[in-house]
């Protein structure tokens, strides 16, 4: 076993999730060894033609990561992996919300404009699970251009911001990819609205927070009062402007908005959690040109993160 590889414990947590048979009735190359390849490409950023023989054909791995990222499998994994923790009462549901600039490396660009929806493979439907199993599917549909693809102009460049929000344990729940000069606000619905811990009995998957904290960047009017309409308490500091505006106002102005200091000294939670997701190098710079294939790359690192704290 190479470092970074999976430990026995941790490939004992995932394979029982895994697609059992290949596109064409055949067997899939051992699962183990190519994950371990798409776990080195993450960790270290490498192209993937220099991926380590051991893993391999490179092709193999790649082809098996972006086929995951597409219909889902990833997503998948961190799913079930998050339910169990969830069922041993090892989250913790005070989040935190914030995003990071991604510079994106100049081979992130020339994505074809008009990529095809996805398609699975005929005679070869999506699973239970909703991933697609046996079948070899394409890319989602969505997508095209530099806006299509997360890709933006920004202070720092050429860039793309993740979105995410993380638990008090410093993982990430839920993740969201946007264009580099797309603002924070706007973004801490669309978050939320992805936070889904399926339950390992019945019931529906858990996607409301006890408290979110998020700093002054989602202090808008609309964001208040989504997370009053869904019941969740909050701490989000309020601007100087908005404080000015609301005294200037009187009694139309409304209420000062709560605001608890002992209690936002938590947000660096999601901080933290940013730190363990740029420690992957190919988290940290994006190469992929599809933000899917991103999306994918950023999901199975923090995979990693919720199978290693």
């Amino acid at each position: 076993m190479g470092r970074g590889d999976l430990t026995n414990a941790e490939w004992d947590r995932l394979r029982s999730f895994l697609p059992r048979g290949g596109a064409r009735g055949g067997r899939w190359s051992d699962h183990r060894r190519v994950i371990n390849g798409v776990l080195y490409r993450v960790r270290t950023g490498v192209q993937w033609r220099d991926l380590p023989e051991r893993f391999g054909p490179w092709e193999t791995v790649y082809k098996r990561h972006r086929r995951w990222s597409a219909d889902g499998t990833w997503q998948m994994l961190l799913s079930k992996v998050q339910a169990a923790e969830d069922a041993a009462g090892q989250i913790d549901w005070e989040v935190s919300v914030d995003s990071t600039a991604v510079r994106a490396h100049q081979h992130a660009a020339g994505a074809r404009k008009a990529p095809p929806v996805a398609v699975s493979q005929k005679g070869s439907p999506a699973d239970e699970s909703g991933r697609s199993g046996a079948s070899e599917t394409g890319r989602p549909a969505g997508g095209g251009g530099q806006i299509g693809e997360c890709l933006g102009r920004s202070r720092g460049g050429f860039t793309t911001k993740i979105h995410l929000a993380a638990d008090g344990r410093c993982r990430p729940l839920a993740l969201l990819l946007t264009p580099g000069h797309y603002g924070d606000g706007p973004q801490l619905q669309p978050v939320l609205e992805q936070v889904s811990v399926p339950r390992n009995g019945v019931g529906r998957p858990r996607s409301r927070p006890d408290h979110v904290l998020a700093d002054k960047a989602y202090t808008s009017r609309e964001n208040r009062r989504y997370l009053r309409r869904r019941g969740i308490s909050h701490t989000i500091p309020e601007r100087l402007d908005q404080r000015r505006h609301r005294r200037n106002r009187g009694s139309q102005g409304g209420r000062p908005t709560g605001f608890d200091r002992g209690r936002y000294k938590k947000r660096n939670t999601v901080e933290r959690a940013i730190n363990r997701l740029k420690g992957f190098r190919a988290v940290a710079t994006r190469y992929e040109k599809r933000a899917y294939t991103y999306l994918g790359t950023v999901t199975i690192a923090a995979l990693i993160i919720w199978l290693r704290t």
